[in-house]
């Protein structure tokens, strides 16, 4: 029973009870598991969908799974791909039209969406969520279809107690603790006496929740053992950005022969874009029927590295590569700042992880932002 604010202790083999409760609410869940040779996120029946005793390593242009020597359901790093899956979707329906003896009629997408729970959301995801919002589902415009995915969401959220190579999220403000955006967070803990999750109630929602699962009181040394594994991530991370100034450094160095240099590697392929949280770019496709008398519109992710993106009538305003990956960068770590008023990176490492040829977007803007040698 839960009586009181304190941190609450479940035991890992009753996490089933958590992914039950959200099933006996009328949710979908969806968390980790593991396809396809990688950590993604699916429909989970139970917890024996999760990825127990599985972990990662990551490095620029590398990902692969390996076996841990516990049973932690969350020993690993963030995978390919994020949320952004199930709230800004791949592909919508945007409206069919139809002609027929009657006129022209338009006939609204299918904008209904599933009640969803996720289990597993990181602190860096939590941040990426919360860009999204901004852009997506705020001020005077907010895009319906993110809106009705959006709506009612119950989060699980699970705090960092391990860093892959490629994050960054300490450097950026969004991690690796989980301080906001949950209804529940869990700290798991598999060393010494037992496996099992430090809880905490983020909303009354979570609380709610908690009322129907077997938890009992963390006790002190637990809450210890949680807050050392948090810590322990944050200082394990070997990468940062100087956000300090970085604005102003991005713009003033449109110019920089680093552009160039990275467009040698760079294979325009939009990866990075694909994998981040946060970027929301799309376009939108017409298919029409043979005989003329039915077209749907759908929108579909995009891309800044595509070379037709930037078309406006007579040809492409960013033809080389050099200017679509100033584009991307700039925009994300300078240009979002103006319209958004945050950066629109959460130190994630997801670019850096599944760039084909190991681009590093810290290094990067290192190299810009040092002095030029002729200066």
């Amino acid at each position: 029973m839960v009586s009181d604010d304190r941190p609450h202790y479940l035991a890992a083999n009753d996490f089933d009870h958590l992914v039950a409760a959200l099933h006996e609410r009328g949710y979908e869940v969806i968390g980790p598991t593991v396809a396809g040779g990688a950590i993604v996120y699916e429909p989970l029946a139970g917890a024996d969908d999760l990825p127990r005793g599985w972990g990662d390593e990551q490095a620029p242009g590398h990902y692969r799974l390996r076996r841990r020597e516990d049973e932690a359901l969350f020993g690993y790093n963030v995978g390919p791909a994020s949320w952004k899956r199930y709230l800004h979707a791949p592909r919508v329906h945007v409206f069919t039209a139809v002609r027929d003896e009657n006129g022209l009629r338009f006939e609204a997408g299918d904008a209904a969406a599933k009640r969803r729970a996720f289990i597993g959301v990181r602190a860096c995801e939590l941040a990426a969520i919360g860009v999204q919002d901004r852009v997506l589902n705020e001020g005077d415009h907010p895009d319906r279809h993110y809106r009705g995915n959006r709506q009612g969401v119950f989060v699980v959220a699970v705090n960092c107690a391990q860093s892959a190579a490629t994050c960054f999220c300490t450097s950026m403000g969004s991690g690796p603790e989980v301080t906001h955006g949950h209804d529940l967070a869990l700290t798991e803990l598999h060393e010494g006496a037992g496996h099992g999750f430090v809880v905490t109630a983020g909303t009354e929602a979570g609380k709610a929740l908690l009322e129907m699962l077997p938890v009992r009181t963390a006790s002190d040394d637990e809450c210890r053992a949680a807050e050392d594994a948090v810590a322990g991530a944050a200082r394990a991370q070997t990468r940062a950005i100087d956000t300090e100034g970085l604005r102003d450094t991005l713009f003033d160095n449109l110019d920089h022969p680093q552009w160039d240099a990275i467009a040698e590697r760079c294979l325009s392929c939009g990866n990075c874009t694909l994998a981040c949280p946060t970027c929301f770019c799309t376009s939108v496709e017409d298919e029409t029927s043979l005989d003329g008398r039915r077209s749907e519109r759908w929108r579909r992710w995009d891309s800044c590295f595509s070379t037709g993106f930037s078309y406006l009538h007579g040809g492409e305003v960013r033809e080389s590569t050099a200017s679509r990956y100033r584009q991307w960068l700039t925009h994300k770590l300078a240009g979002w700042h103006d319209q958004f008023e945050e950066s629109g990176c959460v130190g994630c490492g997801r670019c850096i992880t599944w760039c084909p040829v190991g681009i590093d977007l810290t290094a990067e803007v290192a190299a810009i932002a040092a002095p030029r040698k002729e200066d």
